[in-house]
């Protein structure tokens, strides 16, 4: 039997009475209860006699935020105040997004994962355990939704938690921070989104012999117990929830990419380590290539650290380059690809064939200077022997970017576009301002954290930030208002274009990516044009207005109270 559902007029009816009302997080308004709604649910001396505003509720709670002691506080704090009052929190959030987004996200949310055990208070979302497949079914339907009350899910194993790795049933923390962004930023209803730990164990030893860990106390399962555990769950989302979008978030590296192969076409999904930061890179680099003036057929590109999200950049950029007329072979040429043992090289047996993909030659490598601990060719070589034009960094190696290497790049080209994107922030490969430095104030710049404008020699440069939060949501939100059966390549190159096409890198200090301020409103573009490319690649279930922009932005939910009242 349910207990709260929206009536005709928009507002809430509930059959919930009391201290029932105020633990409910989707309708407790706390001082806000108006009387009539006091008396009607009960409320009389539940709550003290003053009434204030949401904007008078939203004040307060950011001075108590202001006040915490660090960022990790002020996640606990937020955290705290998502689990009592869900507007109250989004409308917080809304109108301070850039300064919280670091804190709801990336890099504060790593903090709050590590120590997921230690600040436990209260359960959100679906814990999911390779112990008991059985019970995946049950467990998703204990949410009470039904098969059109779900948009959304993501879900993460917790294997590559942002740069900082394995950290079990911790890895909540990121798919409950990815839905508070796809909503703050892109209006996706929370009560229709769902975020799922697939506890397949941890093999962080730190965690096994934490006796305050709440997670499965055993190493991470084989390979094939994983892919039966992650058959069923993917079954059970597509029976239960069949117009949900499934978003993998954080997934093992062993596993991600061959999941998403395995299951993009069965179900509208998306892994966004790999084809988000592969979106939001492309949208730097087509922002550079607007500001530069070189076609992008005529860049020669470094990726320093090809895991997950580096072959992801390299596949987004290689499909806008055929996309562009360039033969697959002749795109990839234009890649220079390195790993943990140095250059990606054909025929190397450490290699996955993802990464084979971009090997260069030996022959072409045959005179490279080798570096003895690496067993191969490092980033400064390939750098002295290719004078690429863009350089990015997803190695989780932090001053990877050395002044050597960037000078030696700065030399051979006048606007050198560096991407240095891993974080948290001390895993940067360099920071902003000693690109900005040592390359006289010519490279553009964009970087996976948070960094504030540098100042050097009378100019203003204001950091663009390559997160994926650019991308993600108003994917979501298109693939959603669409209905889309799966999700293409040409609806990510769409998300990368709407972001590219909002900003103007060639003034001088100006950014290379949307400024996070303005994230609602990005959203929205992204969100517009993903729709049209849904239908434009015939994977649209829905019928999208004539006024697109304007059906998108209906479907944008906004964190505003509504009435209350009795059932």
């Amino acid at each position: 039997m349910r207990t709260l559902w929206l009536d005709e007029d928009g507002a809430w009816r509930t059959t919930l009475r009391g201290r029932q009302v105020l633990t409910d997080p989707r309708i407790n308004k706390g001082t806000a209860f108006t009387d009539e709604e006091r008396a009607s649910l009960g409320l009389i001396g539940l709550i003290p006699a003053g009434h204030l505003t949401l904007a008078q509720q939203a004040g307060r709670v950011y001075a108590q935020y202001l006040r915490q002691s660090s960022n990790l506080a002020r996640n606990v704090l937020l955290n705290e105040l998502h689990d009592r009052n869900q507007v109250l929190y989004y409308r917080l959030l809304v109108d301070h997004l850039s300064e919280m987004l670091p804190v709801i996200y990336t890099p504060t949310v790593g903090e709050a994962i590590e120590n997921y055990s230690h600040e436990y208070r209260r359960p959100r979302g679906v814990y999911l355990s390779v112990d008991q497949p059985e019970l995946i079914e049950q467990s998703l339907s204990a949410l009470g939704l039904g098969a059109d009350d779900v948009d959304l899910v993501v879900a993460t194993d917790a294997g590559a938690i942002l740069g900082i790795g394995d950290w079990g049933v911790g890895g909540m923390g990121i798919a409950v921070g990815k839905l508070a962004v796809y909503t703050a930023a892109a209006g996706i209803y929370p009560g229709r989104a769902v975020p799922v730990m697939l506890d397949v164990g941890t093999d962080r030893q730190s965690l096994l012999d934490d006796p305050l860990y709440i997670g499965n106390r055993h190493p991470r399962v084989s390979a094939d117990q994983y892919d039966e555990f992650l058959a069923a769950f993917v079954a059970a989302v597509a029976r239960l929830f069949p117009r949900a979008l499934l978003h993998w978030e954080d997934m093992d590296p062993a596993h991600a990419r061959r999941l998403l192969i395995r299951y993009r076409d069965q179900l509208p999904s998306f892994n966004d380590d790999i084809q988000g930061t592969g979106a939001v890179n492309l949208a730097a680099v087509l922002a550079a290539v607007k500001a530069t003036g070189i076609n992008l057929a005529e860049h020669r590109i470094v990726i320093f650290g090809a895991g997950t999200a580096g072959t992801g950049i390299a596949d987004q950029l290689t499909a806008a380059l055929a996309a562009g007329g360039l033969p697959a072979d002749g795109a990839r040429s234009l890649f220079w690809a390195i790993d943990r043992y140095g250059l990606i090289e054909a025929g190397d047996d450490r290699m996955s064939a993802d990464q084979l993909r971009y090997g260069r030659s030996q022959d072409e490598v045959a005179g490279w200077q080798r570096d003895p601990a690496l067993g191969g060719i490092g980033l400064a070589e390939v750098v002295r022997r290719v004078h690429p034009t863009v350089l990015i960094g997803t190695s989780a190696r932090g001053g990877a970017f050395t002044e050597e290497i960037v000078k030696d790049m700065a030399a051979h080209i006048e606007r050198p576009v560096i991407l240095p994107m891993s974080n948290p922030t001390e895993l940067a490969e360099a920071r902003p301002a000693s690109l900005i430095e040592w390359t006289g104030g010519r490279a553009l710049v964009a970087t996976g954290s948070p960094f504030p404008p540098v100042d050097y020699r009378s100019i203003r440069y204001v950091i663009g930030q390559a997160n994926n939060a650019l991308v993600f949501p108003g994917l979501g939100l298109g693939a959603i208002v669409a209905r889309a059966s799966r999700i293409t390549d040409g609806m990510l190159s769409a998300a990368a274009h709407a972001v590219a096409a909002l900003v103007d890198a060639s003034a001088p200090g100006a950014p290379l990516l949307p400024e996070v301020a303005a994230l609602r409103e990005t959203s929205l573009a992204v969100a517009v044009a993903v729709a049209q490319a849904a239908v434009d690649d015939g994977v649209a279930r829905a019928t999208l207005a004539a006024d697109l922009a304007g059906q998108v932005r209906a479907r944008m939910w906004q964190p505003v109270y509504r009435p209350v009242r009795p059932a």
